[in-house]
């Protein structure tokens, strides 16, 4: 792109660009929910979108001052910017281990260890955490063979598993925020709101406040069910009131001033109610032995969405197209309050649950209501398979739900 006078140029540069972003949304993500301990999942994906949030804000800030530029270098100095931090992190992948739990996958029992020890500070619970991911892998492997794009569908487990990640990462297109993220600037200037680049600077430093706060909550009160329908009711009731307002008394200057206060609330409850936990739930949701299939599918379903937004959009809101302006927000009100109530009725919680317990709970076929209360017996399993507690047999060739009726029958003749 920087090489280049030609829109071609310009478009294959960012169709690269544009698959690049896929993969590390994708793998980056999925690293993490691996690699994290449960009680610190949500923390470290809300230090993810801390990152892509203000680099974000960064890009915005710098545009604004380059789109004074009455030349090539108005977009060359952006271009070349991007280049910095994508250098720093290519060079520390090479100082980072695999994922445990893919290299348990692949049968590198030695090198996951190794991987654990690495992650892990507290080198007392590595064996017994080796030995839950032993026991749920070896599980899988004996309920279903191999692992390809169609399993998602065949097993209605897995199914069921691939429909909610599938959802909980489309509820981010489904609330609409790409009309405010990509269209931001020229939404405020059809409002005749100020300085529409300062505001949507703004709206981006305000969306790095809302990450920042859920570093501090999300792993005391990051119960994803909760954050996610509350989050949704809101952004639905801010584009009400903004396409309300707006259908009233459109272009004054009171309307502008509602417009950018229920902008600035919705951006804040977006990125610290909506984005980070639908990321989470997408990637935590799916079983280990189709964990990238899914994701990787809830991730395009969700890109596509986006698309769909950012592509349609211009045709609602230009006034050469149906020129609905702010009104837009009236298809959205309802589409949040759906998504919401998906969410609501079907979406488990899974907060502080390690990936074998979430593995357990699906196999038993729990309605969602009653995932937060259900006692898991898999970590107690590999526990006392560690510790090689006598009169009780638990070997890893044994499905997890044998082994967990075992454990059951054994603590009742005790």
């Amino acid at each position: 792109m920087m090489g280049t006078t030609h829109l071609a140029g310009l478009y294959v540069g960012r169709l690269f660009i544009g698959l690049a972003n896929g993969f590390f949304m994708t793998f980056s993500q999925l690293y993490l929910q691996e690699c994290a301990p449960a009680r610190y999942r949500g923390l470290a994906l809300a230090m993810f979108q801390v990152w892509t949030s203000v680099g974000a804000l960064i890009g915005t800030v710098i545009d604004n001052f380059t789109s004074k530029i009455m030349s090539r270098a108005s977009y060359m100095i952006p271009l070349g910017i991007i280049f910095v931090v994508p250098a720093f992190l290519a060079l520390g992948l090479f100082f980072i281990p695999e994922s445990p739990r893919w290299l348990v996958g692949t049968g590198k029992v030695e090198q996951a260890r190794k991987a654990l020890q690495w992650l892990r500070p507290d080198q007392d619970g590595v064996e017994a955490e080796l030995a839950e991911m032993q026991i749920a892998i070896e599980a899988e492997k004996q309920s279903v063979r191999g692992a390809a794009v169609l399993d998602m569908w065949r097993n209605p487990v897995d199914r069921r598993r691939t429909l909610l990640a599938v959802g909980a990462v489309s509820v981010q297109a489904a609330c609409g925020a790409m009309f405010i993220l990509a269209y931001g600037t020229y939404f405020f200037e059809m409002a005749h709101v100020g300085d529409a680049f300062m505001n949507s600077c703004i709206l981006t430093a305000v969306g790095v406040v809302a990450i920042i706060i859920d570093l501090f909550i999300i792993a005391p009160f990051g119960r994803r069910r909760v954050f996610l329908t509350t989050g949704l009711i809101i952004c639905g009731f801010c584009q009400l009131i903004v396409a309300v307002v707006y259908d009233v008394q459109p272009g004054t200057m009171a309307t502008g001033r509602v417009v950018v206060a229920m902008s600035v609330i919705y951006i804040f409850v977006y990125n610290g109610a909506i984005c980070p936990f639908s990321w989470l739930s997408g990637g935590e949701l799916p079983s280990q032995r189709l964990r990238s299939y899914t994701f990787g599918l809830a991730a395009a379903v969700g890109f596509f969405g986006a698309w769909v937004t950012t592509f349609t959009a211009p045709y609602f809101i230009n006034p050469s197209a149906l020129n609905w302006g702010p009104k837009y927000g009236y298809i959205w009100f309802p589409s949040c309050i759906l998504a919401a109530a998906f969410i609501y009725l079907y979406l488990p919680e899974v907060k502080d649950r390690t990936l074998e317990e979430i593995d357990e709970m699906f196999a038993a076929r729990l309605p969602a209501r009653k995932f937060r209360g259900h006692k898991c017996m898999i970590s107690e399993v590999a526990h006392k398979n560690h510790d090689g507690e006598h009169g009780l047999e638990v070997t890893l060739e044994k499905p997890v739900m044998d082994a967990t009726i075992e454990i059951i029958e054994h603590a009742r003749h005790r």
